[in-house]
């Protein structure tokens, strides 16, 4: 013979399931990273899709993101694409964060045209790239000394360009103002 529980009963059991769901839900994160917008998608430990979002690519952006992944469950890990590039300010903030990072390399184009291209595709292929383990690439750090030279190597470079400009400007200023022909091509 069967016993029938009271309601208030199964609805302290219903939260209680609920609450433990939340809690042990481990997310992985893939991110399609562009200039001025990234798109994420969360995938639970299963590979089930539990979201899709794009956030402009700045600092609240990024903090949305991070939200967004937390309401959803514990981040596990986060596939990125582009992390020396579009994504190096997204690595930044995972890595102070605490959260595992890896560098996912974009899709080939012959894998793109079979099953498409669009910004929650890629996200999602960088996300199962990290559940699969097949993407193990770690994102460039922003510090040290290859850092050092490359801010100097740019520094160097826009310091040329401004040089360049100004001499040029100086000489179209001579030629207009003094009636100076050129002498040398530039």
């Amino acid at each position: 013979m069967y016993k029938l529980l009271p309601f208030d009963i199964w609805e302290k059991i219903d939260v209680h399931i609920a609450d433990r769901m939340s809690v042990e839900t481990k997310i992985t994160l893939g991110v399609d990273t562009h200039k001025d917008t990234h798109v994420a998608v969360a995938l639970d430990g299963l590979g089930r899709h539990l979201g899709t979002l794009s956030v402009p690519t700045n600092t609240a952006g990024y903090r949305e993101l991070l939200g967004w992944a937390r309401e959803l469950g514990i981040i596990e890990q986060v596939g990125v694409e582009g992390t020396g590039s579009f994504g190096a300010g997204l690595a930044r903030l995972l890595k102070a964060e605490g959260i595992p990072t890896r560098e996912v390399i974009r899709p080939k184009r012959r894998d793109q045209y079979r099953s498409g291209k669009s910004d929650p595709i890629d996200a999602e292929a960088a996300a199962r790239a990290v559940l699969a383990g097949t993407a193990t690439g770690k994102p460039k750090d922003a510090d040290g000394q290859v850092e050092m030279i490359r801010a100097l190597r740019a520094t160097c470079r826009e310091t040329a360009g401004a040089l360049f400009c100004s001499s040029v400007s100086s000489m179209n200023s001579l030629q207009r103002n003094v009636g100076v022909r050129r002498c040398c091509r530039i």
